[in-house]
């Protein structure tokens, strides 16, 4: 796998990083640990967690294996934001939620510092400077190296981003929000935004909760049971892709899987590798075939009629600001400046 700078930093991470929400829920530790090594083996060094992920099992699991390894090596990302626990304050960004979710992280990650410490969202009732601040403090006390952000809209972003400049903190270097060929109105807004502050961008659910695997193609309301649509409690989320656009995009996928002999999966995530935007699509697998499966999308290149055919098949309908008459008129009043 190659290798990027993590945004603006000089810290190098795999093009590829590592997600775990499915250790210790669907995927048990001894298959989890195995993932863990054959990621590093093939160049991987970069891991997604999440406090929350399988009530913290997920990252005593990462811990476990990191124990074993040179900890230098490895670039680990976690998050805090959403519930911990049954009181009042053991959710949201508050000063007092955040210094106790990092110190709960380290622990169980077997670490006296996380590479990667990200926002899971945007928290309403937290004034952002409380949230900002704690975080300038746990990056000089050095529990933290970099500071991220997770599903935060642009303006929320950009809103902290010159927060921490104006105060002279720390400023965030990464954002991860949701990002595929079938949700690309994360090119709206926050690619650009991106791209123009030097930001890392760590898309999730690359395959749309696995629907760009191909594995729905029968149609996602007759999903069987035991996969993520055919899951009552995931209905209403799957079925809003179950239209002609992705019945339109999984055809196209089909027919570029037969021209490369690449399978579905590698072309949607080698579609999202040659993103310039894109630092590190997060890959989540259930188990080790998954994950080689998964590796197979780096070393080689869709062609421009393919990313193209992919574009057209997956085709948004806008409005203004978004549409393209406001994209052109834009456009030229940059060359005239």
């Amino acid at each position: 796998m190659k290798l990027k700078k993590l945004g603006s930093t000089g810290t190098l991470v795999s093009e590829l990083c590592l997600g775990t929400m499915t250790f210790g829920w669907t995927t048990p530790e001894d298959e989890s640990r195995v993932i863990l090594d054959q990621f590093l083996s093939n160049g991987g060094n970069f891991i997604d967690t999440a406090d929350v992920y399988s009530q913290g099992n997920s990252e005593r699991i990462i811990g476990k294996w990191l124990s074993r390894q040179d900890r230098e090596s490895v670039v680990i990302a976690t998050k805090s934001r959403f519930r911990t626990g049954d009181h009042a304050n053991s959710v949201g960004l508050s000063r007092k939620h955040l210094m106790h979710s990092v110190k709960e992280s380290m622990s169980r990650l077997g670490t006296d510092y996380i590479d990667l410490f990200q926002l899971h969202a945007w928290d309403p009732l937290t004034p952002i400077e409380e949230t900002l601040s704690t975080l300038n403090s746990l990056v000089e006390n050095g529990s933290i190296r970099y500071i991220g952000m997770s599903n935060f809209r642009a303006w929320q972003f950009e809103k902290a981003l010159q927060i921490c400049r104006a105060r002279g903190w720390h400023e965030p270097v990464s954002i991860q929000p949701q990002y595929s060929i079938l949700v690309r109105s994360t090119e709206y807004e926050i690619l650009p935004m991106a791209t123009s502050e030097r930001i890392a961008v760590l898309p999730w659910s690359p395959l749309a909760g696995g629907i760009l695997s191909g594995k729905y193609r029968e149609g996602i309301s007759k999903a069987p049971k035991g996969t993520r649509a055919g899951d009552s409690r995931n209905a209403a989320m799957y079925l809003r892709y179950d239209n002609d656009r992705t019945a339109r995009v999984l055809k196209t996928l089909s027919e570029i899987s037969q021209e490369t002999g690449k399978t579905m999966t590698q072309i949607a995530l080698n579609w999202l590798l040659q993103n310039p935007a894109v630092t590190s699509p997060i890959i989540g697998t259930r188990n080790s075939a998954q994950l080689a499966e998964n590796l197979g999308s780096t070393g080689w290149c869709l062609d421009a009629n393919q990313c193209r055919a992919i574009e057209e098949a997956s085709f948004m309908e806008v409005t203004y600001p978004y549409d393209p008459f406001s994209e052109e008129q834009q456009n030229r009043e940059r060359e005239l400046a």
